[in-house]
Parts: C-alpha cells; sequence; structure tokens
C-alpha cells in the first residue's frame, strides 16, 4: 500500500471512529431574534458579536435571565439598569462588572463558571492564547458569551447597519421605537434583516433566515443567592 493509500485509510478509520455531531444545546432566546443567529438561540459554549447596538446586545441574553439564568455584564460601564430590566433582564440575578481593566477575559472565563450567559465588552489587546481559553471555558461550563464588538471566534457576527428612531413631533413627544437593520454573518453566510425595537417588545419585520428552534436549556443553575 502506498503512502497517499495510507493515509486515506487512516482518515476513513479516525472518521469511523468519531462519535457523532452533538445536537446544539442552546438558550432560551427571543423567538424575534432566532432568526438572527445560526442555531436560532445562543448556543451553550460558543459567542456572538453584536456591532452598533447595546440594546440589541441586551435584549439577547434577556430572555434566559428571565427563564432563570444568571446573566451578567463585563467591562460596560454605560449599562443603564433600567434599560436592562425593561428589556427583561432579572436584576437579582445579574452580575455587573463596570471597569475589570486588564482582566476582563481572565474574568468572564472564571465567571462562566456560575453564570449562563454574559456579555462583555470587545478588547483589541486579547490575544489568540487568552481567547482561546475563554472558548475552552465556555465549551466546558456551557455557558454562552455575547461580545459587544468584533470577536475573533464568533459563531455569527451581527452588525447594525442603519438605525432610525419614531415618536418624536418638533419639539415634543417621546421615542418610542427604533428602527435597524441588522446584517447577521455566520455559517449560513450573510443575511439582512430588519427589526423595531419598541418600549414594549420586539418585532421582526423582515425574515431571512430560517425560523427559531426551540431552546433546549438542560444546564441547572449553579448560583444560590
Amino acid at each position: 500500500m502506498n503512502r497517499l493509500a495510507t493515509v486515506r485509510d487512516l482518515q476513513q478509520r479516525i472518521t469511523q471512529m468519531q462519535p457523532a455531531r452533538l445536537h446544539t444545546r442552546t438558550l432560551p432566546t427571543r423567538a424575534e431574534l432566532g432568526p438572527l443567529l445560526p442555531d436560532g438561540a445562543l448556543a451553550q459554549g460558543a459567542a456572538v458579536s453584536v456591532q452598533g447596538s447595546l440594546r440589541l446586545a441586551l435584549a439577547l441574553i434577556s430572555e434566559a435571565s428571565r427563564a432563570g439564568a444568571w446573566s451578567g455584564a463585563i467591562g460596560i460601564p454605560s449599562i443603564g439598569i433600567e434599560a436592562a430590566q425593561h428589556l427583561g433582564i432579572v436584576l437579582d440575578r445579574f452580575v455587573l462588572v463596570p471597569t475589570p481593566g486588564d482582566r476582563l477575559l481572565g474574568l468572564t472565563g472564571t465567571l462562566s463558571e456560575v453564570l449562563s450567559v454574559m456579555l462583555i465588552a470587545s478588547t483589541a489587546h486579547a490575544s489568540a492564547n487568552q481567547v482561546e481559553r475563554v472558548h475552552a471555558k465556555l465549551r466546558d461550563n456551557g455557558a454562552a458569551l455575547v461580545v459587544l464588538g468584533p470577536w475573533p471566534r464568533a459563531a455569527c457576527a451581527l452588525r447594525v447597519t442603519e438605525s432610525t428612531w419614531s415618536g418624536l413631533s418638533p419639539g415634543q413627544g417621546m421615542l418610542e421605537a427604533q428602527r435597524i437593520r441588522v446584517q447577521s454573518e455566520d455559517r449560513r453566510g450573510r443575511l439582512q434583516h430588519q427589526l423595531r425595537l419598541r418600549t414594549d417588545g420586539i418585532e421582526l419585520e423582515s425574515p431571512h433566515s430560517a425560523p427559531p428552534r426551540s431552546a433546549d436549556w438542560p444546564r441547572p443553575l449553579a448560583v444560590s443567592r
């Protein structure tokens, strides 16, 4: 048997020995946001990057919080607590670390042991080894990560390309809704979506991807108050 045939034979044997790909486990995610994500929901052990909208990032983690998960925000001092609560995040189970300094990634890995979903600020100083350590922690602990800004290991990248507000008249009125165009890029390719973020909910105005899957929520919460 020549060398090429030997290599192919080994490849075939290794493939046969590998277990079948497991069903992706997901966290509860608002149904209106499911089409933006490749698995129809936030996937455990994976990261999503969001550029251009803190409200969208908070909305992504809100349903898991409402369902009983512990969540947290690290390195984002601009988060408004009232706004987070209004989006559905339960503050009694919300950990806020506004200024972690250069410990951001280390804290992210550590907190993944007790938090089911985390929102963190992107950092331009992360090395490939640091990013890989964070993802190893996410996989080991079954946590999901939403990064506000670019992230080199994102399973899905969401970018707001257009944003308009409604509700204000000349000199009067209140902001009632924000319409945003979102570009998603993941294993499905590049897709366009349009959302309307109202004060009382979210509407998906132009779905371009598959309908969301029902979320799988098998992981018990490890934190007690």
